[in-house]
């Protein structure tokens, strides 16, 4: 039995792991375009690879996930965030949970990770086919005939597609996968870039570029009501950051942009009532009458942003506590739990990925086979599944094609 993998990214290394070691009989060839694998693996969470996600709670994982939680059931009931990191460990790289729940190699080395699938499948019934870009998959028979742009067709008895995403075709970008998968009679849903950073048509978050936040709430209105709470930075450009990415995830299908802009509003301090924020600057207006009221705005937010709310709301950074009008305490607090941010276009983050993909509806959720082509298989992100950002992309990317792997090895 030949396998033929085409995309040597995460699903594609684990497909052909997962059947090098249960079907050492098997023939694999992972097809990969580039001169090396796993290259966006390697250079995920900043070169250091965010594997998986400390989180073993599998309900809550599958939370994480905007599109195909439900689809992504079984393949991470079968191969969860625990047993990733139990199979990585036992093939010799240790791993570490830091305190937000993201699993890196201890080493801080994405590299280590693709060293492990390199030295499964440096095996004689395995090869890796290096600059081998496939132009087209014919099926003929129970055959499938592989073409590329240079070297001599290759045929198989199967095929795992696990090319990853592509944000937009339209751009230039290949889109190889969902090329192949729709000539096969998939259909491809809409795509858009997920896991991005936000730029404000505001220009005031430059001022105060690098300040972060913990915990804060974002609510935006478009189509639809979306709303997530966490951490974010404000940055040169607008907004970043784990809740910023989320929050692009939700809304990866709104449209916006400078002359149709998006509004999305902010609460900076989620944990206390609008009362409570207004009762803490009131105070320390009535005991220090005669400081600047930047000081007041301060004992709620830091003082580089105190500055940026006065000059938003039209209030003078000379007023002394003992000048400022009930009103104007109103405004300030209001701003505080209600930030009105005006988006304009996105920006490519560390995990930038593709919401969007081949329909969940024609792939088995058990097998990973499509239901319209036998024996052609699909994982990763090529499929309508997209998480958020701290090791959720990955973990389905290994759950996915661990799968594939199970499933096509079999006979």
């Amino acid at each position: 039995m030949h396998i033929a993998i085409i995309g040597g990214g995460a699903a594609g290394m684990m497909a052909a792991a997962t059947i090098a070691e249960n079907n050492p009989k098997a023939k694999i060839s992972l097809i990969e375009r580039n001169d090396s694998l796993g290259k966006k693996v390697i250079i995920s969470g900043g070169g250091r690879c965010n594997v998986t996600t400390g989180i073993e709670d599998i309900k809550i994982v599958l939370e994480k996930y905007p599109r195909g939680s439900k689809f992504l059931n079984s393949a991470m009931h079968r191969f969860p965030p625990a047993l990733v990191k139990n199979w990585f460990e036992e093939h010799g790289v240790p791993l570490k949970c830091e305190d937000d729940m993201r699993v890196f190699p201890v080493s801080n080395q994405g590299k280590d990770i693709v060293k492990v699938f390199e030295k499964i499948l440096a095996k004689s019934k395995n090869q890796i086919l290096f600059k081998h870009s496939v132009t087209k998959i014919e099926k003929k028979d129970k055959q499938f005939i592989i073409h590329f742009k240079e070297q001599k067709a290759l045929s198989a008895d199967k095929v795992i597609l696990t090319l990853g995403g592509q944000a937009y075709r339209q751009t230039g970008s290949t889109g190889d996968g969902y090329t192949l998968a729709e000539s096969l009679g998939h259909h491809i849903s809409n795509l858009a870039p997920s896991l991005s950073s936000l730029v404000t048509k505001e220009t005031w978050p430059s001022a105060v570029s690098g300040l972060s936040f913990v915990n804060s709430q974002f609510k935006a209105q478009g189509e639809k009501k979306y709303e997530f709470s966490g951490p974010f930075v404000f940055t040169h450009w607008g907004i970043s950051g784990p809740a910023v990415f989320a929050l692009s995830s939700l809304i990866a299908f709104e449209k916006f942009s400078a002359e149709k802009p998006l509004k999305i509003y902010l609460d900076l301090l989620p944990d206390l009532s609008l009362d409570k924020v207004l009762e803490k600057i009131k105070n320390f207006t009535l005991s220090e009458p005669k400081k600047i009221f930047k000081y007041a705005i301060h004992q709620a937010i830091p003082l580089s942003l105190a500055s940026v709310a006065l000059k938003q709301l039209a209030i003078s950074e000379k007023k002394k506590n003992s000048e400022i009008s009930k009103a104007e305490l109103q405004r300030v607090s209001s701003w505080l739990k209600n930030l009105p941010l005006t988006i304009v276009n996105r920006r490519a983050g560390d995990e930038f990925v593709t919401a969007g993909g081949v329909s969940l509806t024609e792939v088995n959720p058990s097998t990973m086979q499509s239901k319209v082509c036998p024996n052609l298989y699909f994982a990763g992100e090529i499929l309508d599944i997209d998480g958020y950002t701290g090791g959720f992309n990955l973990q389905a990317a290994w759950a996915t094609g661990r799968l594939a792997g199970m499933a096509s090895s079999v006979k």
